[in-house]
């Protein structure tokens, strides 16, 4: 069993950053992929940003160029965000995805507003 906790949410001005942190605990594998993904309210949770076996990094289209992911140590994952835009706005999950499994996060609230 594997369990996440999300951290460094909140409201933030357009333009500006937030750093998001995510604590995972429990057996972790080298193949197992790191990611963090977002919902937005009427909207279905989408893929941000994810790191693969080998440190394949992969991007939504989106927020390419202005959030970046990595990981710390074995245990755990940040997303720098950078540039902040209101449609930005979401619940942001972090995930651990493996053959057959997925692990989330309770989530972490990030506003974009003025």
């Amino acid at each position: 069993q594997v369990q996440l906790v999300e951290s460094g949410g909140g409201l933030v001005q357009p333009g500006g950053s937030l750093s998001l942190s995510c604590a995972i605990s429990g057996i972790i594998f080298n193949s197992d992929t790191m990611g963090w993904y977002r919902q937005a309210p009427g909207k279905q949770r989408e893929l941000v940003a994810e790191i693969r076996s080998g440190g394949i990094i992969n991007y939504a289209d989106s927020v390419k160029g202005r959030f970046s992911i990595s990981r710390g140590n074995v245990a755990t994952v940040f997303l720098q965000m950078n540039s902040l835009k209101p449609e930005d706005t979401a619940i942001y999950y972090c995930n651990v995805r493996r053959a057959y499994m997925n692990f989330w996060g309770q989530g972490t609230q990030v506003t974009v507003s003025s």
